[in-house]
């Protein structure tokens, strides 16, 4: 499975990453809502390891980092990004936002 990755121009740089299978799903749960829309993280796929690159990469630049799905949550854990206790679930799917 790849990670797919867009990257957003603010007043700071947003970070979006998704698992690939996960992009145009809906989930809902109680009051929480992950909307995966491909204009907000639909982006280029790339493997795990190029992903904690431009993780760390972005906390250099100091992103926003906006998370979602069991391989990206995997890799942002490996990058130093996110920590297992910042994951919460959304119907089973893992999100995390992380400010560097």
């Amino acid at each position: 499975m790849a990670i797919m990755i867009r990257l957003h121009e603010s007043y700071r740089k947003i970070i979006a990453a998704c698992d690939s299978d996960l992009i145009g799903k809906k989930f809902v749960e109680g009051k929480l809502q992950l909307d995966l829309r491909d204009t907000f993280y639909g982006g280029k796929e790339y493997s795990e390891e190029k992903a904690i690159e431009i993780f760390r990469d972005g906390a250099f630049d100091d992103a926003t980092f906006n998370i979602v799905g069991k391989e990206c949550i995997a890799a942002a854990i490996k990058a130093g990004m996110v920590e297992k206790e910042g994951v919460i679930t959304i119907q089973g799917i893992p999100h995390a936002l992380s400010f560097m």
